[in-house]
């Protein structure tokens, strides 16, 4: 008899749940786009890479086609953003080159949290770790990023991914620190002596205990680097030791027509647009991010 009244109460259950989940959703997003400044770097961020990733169907221009008799020709109607010193079309080309650009910052950001964090839960839960650790991120922080860039291209070579393992290496000890702070709290909690008490091994402690609580400070990380390695990546090019000439990244196309800026200003002043727009946008949303996850913000609202 009370079988069917089980059954039938399993689908609404289940609905319930979903609809708890999409309301627990809701809520988030409303939280983090509750500033106009944050939405608005949502959409531009959104749109550039929609923008790169949907290259093909926006244009069919070559971005490596050159045509000598339009070089440095003005922006017009065929050309929206102009042509550069040999001829090809500005616009195609940034299109084109934030497939590269964001790339550069994607994979950087990825490699250099998951290091990162390593690098801070071993510092952090592990005492004999902590000083021999940090004394090697406080040496590697002790050098201008830009300059440790340098020197680590100019040993590994000039080329796509020698850049992102260069800066990989040079974004690393941020996150070491910031995953070690947060460890050396979080591994002096009840809930972590308890896991112990109970004869749970460190490696399951750290990766389902101590882990899943550093994903607040490390997802704020992600933006701000994504940032940083794009940015990098421009400064690198421009002082031509970053990605070779042929590959048009934002900051490739820079360097490229610096030659050129005092006849055509268009040629710089687009890729640098795109370069200050996707950082920006990347940046505010990790403010937007980090209000989001504070604990004290979330008591206010």
């Amino acid at each position: 008899m009370n079988a069917p009244t089980s059954s039938a109460s399993t689908p609404v259950s289940a609905t319930s749940g979903a609809g708890w989940a999409s309301a627990a959703w809701v809520k988030t997003l409303k939280r983090l786009f509750a500033r106009k400044i944050v939405l608005a770097s949502a959409i531009v961020l959104f749109l550039i890479v929609a923008t790169a990733v949907c290259y093909p169907l926006l244009t069919d221009a070559d971005p490596n086609d050159m045509n000598i008799s339009m070089r440095l020709h003005a922006p017009s109607w065929a050309h929206w953003a102009g042509n550069d010193e040999l001829g090809r079309d500005v616009m195609a080309r940034i299109i084109f080159g934030a497939r590269y650009s964001l790339m550069i910052g994607f994979f950087t950001a990825l490699g250099a949290v998951v290091l990162g964090t390593l690098i801070g839960m071993l510092a952090g839960y592990f005492r004999r770790l902590d000083a021999p650790l940090m004394r090697l991120v406080d040496a590697m922080m002790a050098f201008p990023d830009i300059l440790l860039g340098i020197a680590l291209v100019s040993i590994l070579g000039a080329s796509l991914w020698n850049v992102i393992l260069a800066l990989t290496i040079v974004y690393t000890p941020r996150v070491a620190r910031v995953v070690r702070a947060s460890t050396l709290v979080l591994r002096e909690l009840l809930f972590v002596d308890a896991a112990k008490a109970l004869g749970v091994s460190t490696p399951m402690i750290l990766w389902r205990h101590i882990l899943p609580n550093l994903l607040s400070p490390v997802l704020v990380q992600v933006t701000f680097i994504f940032a940083y390695a794009i940015l990098a990546e421009a400064g690198l090019s421009f002082l031509g030791v970053g990605v070779p000439p042929e590959i048009p990244t934002w900051g490739t196309m820079i360097a490229g027509s610096l030659e050129y800026a005092d006849k055509a200003f268009w040629t710089i002043l687009t890729p640098g647009i795109a370069i200050v727009l996707t950082a920006l946008s990347l940046q505010l949303l990790g403010d937007g991010v980090r209000d989001l996850l504070d604990p004290k913000l979330k008591k206010k609202s």
